[in-house]
């Protein structure tokens, strides 16, 4: 009898320490003390984090699965073990993309939801409406989804991170191309009248001393007719766009009309192949579909969503294999990037460490092209971008090297090796 009781206890041993051993792997760390209500949306189980996101509006279409994807990212996470031992709930809502609607939508998240941070909250004209609300209250505003220049104010805004390459580094980066590949072309700008468009703009005007026509366009108003007539009459051969993928799909389909058939220069955010050919098919009815898109140039910061033998692209289409398309990409990426920072502020994570945290980290090994810019001085995300263009098939080529600057300084071919994913997809 006392030999079986004995049996029987060393085997429960065995199978206690196997489940600790195994929850330990699970979490990817060991933890030495408890888990703390830490802070705001920190309980030892879980960590709240909220976005306000164009679910519906004029800047659903693609932008709509950006939070989805990144959530599908937390939810693996999650079920590998989370982060520390709790998990990520992200808790996103439809602003519509109206900026009077993401303020009542981010107070709610702080407010009554108490948010920790806020995550990849996407919209230049809707954050601005609350990046100064969201810097009073002191809660983390990570990785806005927008290459504004302006989340990059770390004395005004110290608690706002941009992510994504800033519209003015995208547009000398794009000028830079038209000087060399493009050269004696007459090129002429169709851009969103607000921060989004004028960061493009600048970073353009610091490359090209000659437009022959800026037109501009607001997200109200689908008849871009006007301007892109006004293009052609310019004799523009070049049309450089900084647009959301609904104006991209507009403007094309108004030139086709109109027999203009330059070549197109667009921003990476209004460049998806996926969301282009849809909105031709839809607004068309049918009649023109993804060939408006052959020769288009644009730009990545990150793999190209049509290259399977890129280890990230194979991670995340695991994750998530439909639907697949840039906007799926962009949103896990970004989550990958919540999660180094998440660990990067240690097991029970403050708002005022977890900044500290990404001013003080040098994150690296993520799926981006080029390096972060995160520093005390500086809140960019990623530094600079590749050129690609667009075949016949819809599936996009890298032209030339990755180049990285700032927004005044010049800009260089950067040397760096591209990282490859841990082996259980989560960083370390």
């Amino acid at each position: 009898m006392n030999i079986q009781i004995n049996q029987m206890t060393t085997a429960m041993s065995r199978i206690a320490i196997g489940c600790a051993v195994a929850l330990l792997a699970a979490c990817g760390q060991s933890t030495s003390t408890a888990n703390t209500a830490s802070a705001p949306g920190i309980t030892a189980s879980e960590i709240k984090i909220g976005s306000t996101q164009p679910l519906t509006g004029p800047a659903a279409p693609g932008y709509s699965e950006i939070a989805p994807a990144a959530n599908a990212y937390f939810q693996y996470v999650n079920a590998h073990g989370g982060v520390f031992g709790r998990k990520i709930t992200y808790d996103y809502l439809d602003d519509g993309y109206n900026p009077t609607t993401t303020s009542s939508a981010t107070r709610k998240l702080v407010l009554q939801d108490k948010v920790f941070a806020m995550f990849n909250a996407l919209g230049t004209p809707t954050h601005l409406a609350v990046v100064d609300y969201l810097n009073t209250e002191k809660v983390p505003d990570l990785f806005v989804a927008s290459g504004c220049n302006c989340w990059n104010d770390p004395s005004t805004h110290p608690y706002t991170f941009g992510w994504q390459t800033d519209y003015t580094i995208e547009g000398k980066i794009l000028g830079q191309y038209i000087n060399q590949s493009l050269s004696g072309k007459k090129v002429g700008y169709f851009y969103q009248n607000d921060e989004f468009g004028l960061d493009g703009v600048k970073g353009l005007d610091q490359q090209l001393t000659s437009v022959a026509s800026r037109q501009n366009y607001v997200p109200t108003n689908t008849n871009v007719t006007p301007q892109i007539s006004a293009l052609q009459a310019s004799g523009a051969q070049v049309v450089v766009s900084f647009s959301i993928p609904a104006f991209t799909a507009l403007a094309l389909l108004t030139a086709a009309k109109l027999h203009y058939n330059p070549i197109w220069v667009v921003s990476n955010v209004g460049s998806d192949v996926p969301t282009l050919t849809g909105l031709l098919t839809k607004f068309s009815n049918g009649a023109v579909g993804g060939q408006l898109l052959t020769g288009m140039v644009t730009d990545a910061y990150l793999p190209l969503v049509t290259d399977a033998s890129n280890p990230w692209i194979a991670l995340f289409k695991h994750i998530q294999p439909t639907p697949w398309d840039g906007n799926v990409l962009y949103g896990m990426a970004a989550a990958y990037t919540f999660v180094q920072a998440i660990k990067a502020a240690g097991q029970n994570p403050t708002r005022a460490g977890l900044v500290h945290a990404l001013e003080t980290t040098k994150l690296t090994g993520g799926p981006g092209l080029a390096p972060y810019g995160y520093s005390s001085s500086n809140h960019l995300g990623f530094l600079g971008v590749q050129v690609a263009k667009i075949g016949a098939d819809g599936s996009a080529t890298t032209v030339g090297p990755v180049y990285t600057s700032s927004d005044s300084g010049p800009i260089n071919q950067y040397s760096g090796t591209p990282a490859t994913p841990p082996s259980n997809g989560i960083p370390s």
